[in-house]
């Protein structure tokens, strides 16, 4: 039956429509004509009326015998795209009206709420840079910086006080801060607060990160501050970060001050006596004093006691802090007739009180009860509150708070323990003056301080009219702004940039001149124009409009985002030709761990390179690169910053799925051995001629070069000093350093070690540019696997250079600098560097057998371990390769049922043990290889990943005149021809 469809079964199917006289193409015609027939007939005929159609549900008009069904054109009218679909294509899942998304990453910004002070006085204060202080709160993680924020948050702002027995954390306003319990971004609050004699003085407050991954947060914050406290928890002491901080903040020449906070922890979880409480504290102090010792040349200037008023004690959980002098301002208050300043002078120390004589003296007066002067007056006190409240409280509370003074109603006396020996303690020891008393007296005010910062972070000549403004901080002279934060709005689609004012006023719709990290007044590439719009002061959950912000604050700045990266110095658009730059960071820690990502999607490569962007904004250390293979890399300093770093990738900036690639770690290159021959290299047109050999740098030299102990543009004279009296160099080498690399602080130096007699130096001197481009461009990028070199001096001991300027041009010169470079180092036994991490673990005496065995497995080793005094705690200390570091922790928790808490961080670069270019050793996937294979398995693996060949071509870096000479000496080499 021609042009009839049946099934498999035989069944009857229909019409075979493509056999049929009729094609489809014919038949679709037809079905639009009969509808154009259908509209004539409306056109011409009378509407009978309309109905609605139970087969479609639409409304049909009717025409005489006939049903019309108006098309999309008509219902939705001319301009409106209509789109017939054959069946629904939109899946269920997806509603046919998408709600308006609302981004939410921060907890959402409150109106302006009422505070202790007026906000027109706040306004006022900041125009008197005497009564400004910059500061910020720093110390190791969990040591309660952010709790005792929320004390001067809770006392300024009556809204804010927490009723409920749960920490606040006002100043963690991330929901990933709150969920995680740990602070990962710096932020600022200004707040007015008086201090013992009551006067107000307007304190900017920094509450910094406790985590090591993320010190490049204090770093930014110490930047823009004239001074620190730093936070040690009673019970935990000096910590692994707290010696880091310290450290740092000697190096930004910033005043030193200590809260000892958590003392609670002493009476309630150690139950320490009060005469070893005392011995606990007094041994903190005396650690944080000799790490001073150690980290400052200048020791008088830098040294803490309670009686020079810059330590003060705290327990920011339950709401009280006080120095030795508001101490004793509140015996003074009680009974009056004492002189509070000297009674605080004799509260500290091995001075004891003579109940009979009513004197103290230096020698107990009972051999059998000697309790000092600090324990008698200061920690029995306390102890008897806390006994008193914890106690029997419907006996001992009511007789306890007749005697202080303090009254409770009905409802507070009933309340659980925690909760009302915060309101005990809070209203005897009152608002926190003594710890700004302590800021106020130890940290100088902006207008004090400005030269020493200026003279630190300027890196301008300081002779200039430009640079006595910033000394003076004036706010009538030029603008200068240093901005070093920036943090993301709250739909987290710009930025605002935090700075400081440093000189001038800066006003809201200002045109200002925006000098990025790379700006130099020779060139002035990296300076845009911007037009600041509105300005605030950070009050962290909320902000305060400003139409103008003086000298020595601290401001927030909207509008100006666009071209700066990291940090950036804002000055005036004209008239101030004549400024530099404030100094980029210098951290102290390095970002060595990196991961390579790419979006799931690869239409999506333009999103993810955005949200790349925002990220290396709102991260100070962060740095992303592409490699040669183009694969998208972001290096961070630890697991935990990655991983925060991932989760703003994927969800504030980019929205995307990302595809993450396994964790690696950065390498150097260096040499052990000098070049066993001199290495030389001809220029393309074979008219000039370089030699070099390669040599290891003495030990410490290139860590000294880092941290800028020695600097490439001091005088020759000076320079050659240094290298002569610390390295024992020669006079004719010292005074020959040509550069280091890469870049200015780059652990590589390039020496001049020709003779005039041998060499033209004038035509050397007319190249000199050009074979030092070639040295940094080979010590940026190894000839091993494309990582940096360390650590090698190279020196230049032969130059034959082309009399015509045309035939030694840079083009010839500097990729001929690099190879011999190159061809140097690989003649000076090259090997592989890996990073070193320092671990800090703390656990219980019957698990440090466990961390042994778990820091054994991943190539790590001890360096000690001891108890903590005063408490059951030991601390193991130890190095790991950082690429044996992934899953540490957790690896660490198991073993020792999470008994066991670590913290790592960045420490040195170590050779990796092997020949990376021996090509005896095959590497076999999955199976165990000794340890002398190591350094080959990685340089591979590296080559690999990057896309490069599997092994060290020579021909690359070798000329063939060089090659015939390696063949003349009869050298062995074991690399790939």
């Amino acid at each position: 039956m021609d042009g009839d469809l049946y099934d498999e079964f035989g069944n009857y199917i229909g019409p075979d429509i493509e056999s049929d006289s009729d094609s489809a193409d014919e038949l679709d015609d037809r079905d639009d004509d009969d509808a154009e027939d259908a509209h004539d007939d409306m056109d011409e005929g009378a509407v009978v009326g309309e109905e609605d159609d139970e087969e479609s549900g639409m409304q049909v008009v009717l025409h005489e015998d006939k049903k019309y069904y108006p098309t999309a054109e008509e219902v939705y009218g001319p301009d409106v795209e209509t789109i017939v679909q054959e069946e629904d294509a939109q899946p269920l899942t997806e509603p046919i009206i998408a709600p308006i998304k609302r981004r939410k990453f921060a907890i959402a910004e409150v109106d302006v709420p009422e505070t202790t002070y007026d906000l027109e006085f706040l306004a006022d204060i900041m125009d008197n840079a005497n009564l400004i202080r910059n500061i910020a709160l720093v110390g190791h993680l969990h040591h309660g910086k952010t709790s005792f924020v929320d004390c001067l948050v809770e006392q300024t702002h009556p809204a804010f006080v927490n009723r409920e027995d749960k920490d606040m954390r006002y100043t963690d306003t991330l929901f990933t801060e709150q969920e995680r319990g740990l602070s990962i971004k710096s932020m600022p609050v200004t707040l007015v607060l008086p201090d013992i004699r009551n006067k107000s003085f307007l304190l900017n407050v920094f509450d910094t990160p406790g985590h090591v991954n993320f010190s490049d947060e204090v770093t930014a914050s110490i930047r823009i501050s004239d001074g620190i406290v730093l936070f040690v928890d009673a019970a935990e002491g000096v910590m692994l970060n707290t010696e880091r901080l310290l450290k740092h903040a000697v190096q930004e020449r910033l005043s030193i001050t200590v809260c000892i906070n958590k003392i609670d922890r002493l009476i309630l979880e150690l139950k320490l006596p009060p005469s070893d409480a005392y011995f606990k504290l007094r041994h903190i102090i005396d650690e944080i004093n000799n790490l001073l010792s150690i980290y400052s040349e200048d020791q008088d200037d830098l040294f803490i006691s309670p009686l020079l008023g810059n330590v003060c004690f705290a327990s920011s959980y339950y709401r009280f802090s006080f120095t030795l002098n508001s101490f004793a301002n509140i015996y003074a208050e009680a009974f009056g007739g004492i002189d509070d300043q000297e009674f605080a002078k004799r509260l500290w120390g091995d001075i004891y009180f003579n109940s009979k004589t009513r004197k103290f003296t230096k020698k107990p007066p009972n051999p059998s009860s000697s309790m000092r002067s600090f324990v008698e007056f200061i920690l029995e006190p306390l102890y008897k509150i806390f006994a008193q409240v914890v106690g029997d409280v419907d006996t001992s509370l009511p007789r306890l708070c007749d005697e202080l003074g303090i009254k409770l109603t009905k409802e507070e006396s009933k309340l659980n323990i925690k909760p009302l020996l915060k309101i005990v303690l809070g209203r005897f020891f009152g608002n926190f003056t003594g710890f700004v008393s302590m800021c106020v007296q130890h940290i100088k005010s902006p207008i004090d301080n400005a030269r020493r910062k200026i003279e630190h972070i300027y890196t301008g000549p300081l002779d200039t009219e430009l640079a006595n403004h910033m000394f003076n901080c004036d706010p009538d002279g030029p603008l200068m702004v240093h901005t070093t934060k920036l943090y993301p709005t709250y739909d987290a689609t710009t930025f605002h940039a935090l700075g400081r004012i440093m000189s001038g006023t800066l006003s809201s719709d200002q045109n200002v001149r925006i000098l990025g990290e790379n700006y130099s007044l020779e060139d002035e590439e990296d300076s845009r124009m911007g037009l600041v719009n509105r300005l605030w002061i950070s009050e962290a959950r909320y902000n305060i409009e400003v139409n103008r912000v003086p000298a020595g604050n601290w401001v927030l700045i909207e509008g100006i985002d666009q071209p700066i990266v990291k940090t950036s110095t804002i000055t005036d658009v004209s008239g101030n030709e004549g400024a530099h730059i404030f100094r980029p960071f210098k951290f102290n820690t390095s970002s060595v761990i990196k991961i390579a990502v790419e979006p799931v999607n690869p239409s999506e490569l333009p999103k993810m390179l955005d949200g790349l962007r925002k990220v290396n904004k709102s991260y100070p250390l962060v740095t992303t690169k592409v490699e040669e293979s183009g694969e998208h890399v972001i290096l961070g300093t630890g697991e935990l910053y990655l991983d925060c770093i991932m989760h703003d990738l994927r969800k504030m900036y980019s929205e995307i799925d990302i595809k993450v690639a396994d964790p690696v770690v950065s390498f150097c290159e260096t040499v052990v051995e000098t070049s066993s021959l001199k290495c030389f290299a001809e220029t393309p047109n074979k008219k000039n001629k370089i030699t070099m050999i390669a040599e290891p740098l003495e030990k410490g030299l290139a860590e000294d070069i880092e941290n800028e102990v020695v600097q490439i543009g001091w005088p020759r004279k000076r320079l050659g000093e240094f290298f002569q009296n610390k390295y024992d160099w020669d006079l004719l080498a010292s005074r020959s350093i040509w550069a280091f690399g890469p870049d200015t602080t780059g652990p590589n130096i390039l020496v001049d070690d020709t003779l005039p007699s041998e060499v033209d130096k004038t035509l050397l001197a007319s190249v000199k540019d050009s074979i030092v481009q070639g040295f940094q461009w080979g010590t940026r990028e190894g000839p091993l696997c494309d990582e940096p070199i360390r650590n090698v001096r190279f020196k230049i001991l032969d130059a034959q250079i082309s009399t015509e300027p045309i035939q030694r041009a840079g083009g010839q010169v500097i990729p001929t600098a690099r190879r011999v470079a190159y061809s140097a180092f690989l003649m000076a036994t090259p090997r592989l560097m890996e990073p070193y991490f320092f671990v800090e673990v703390q656990a219980p005496a019957d698990c440090v057998s466990a961390v042994y065995t778990v820091l054994a497995r991943r190539r790590g080793h001890v360096t000690q371990d001891a108890p903590v005094p005063g408490s059951p705690l030991y601390t193991i200390k130890a190095f790991m390769p950082a690429i044996d570091s992934f899953g540490f922790e957790t690896d660490l928790r198991t073993h020792t049922q999470g008994q066991a808490f670590c913290l790592s961080v960045f420490h040195h670069w170590q050779i990796v043990p092997g020949d990376p270019l021996d090509k005896s050793i095959v590497i076999r996937p999955l199976e165990p290889q000794p340890a002398t294979y190591l350094a080959r398995e990685f340089m591979v693996k590296t080559r690999r990943r990057k896309g490069l060949s599997e092994d060290v071509s020579i021909n690359k870096f070798f000329d063939d005149p060089m090659l015939l000479e390696l063949a003349k000496q009869d050298v062995v080499l074991s690399y790939a021809m």
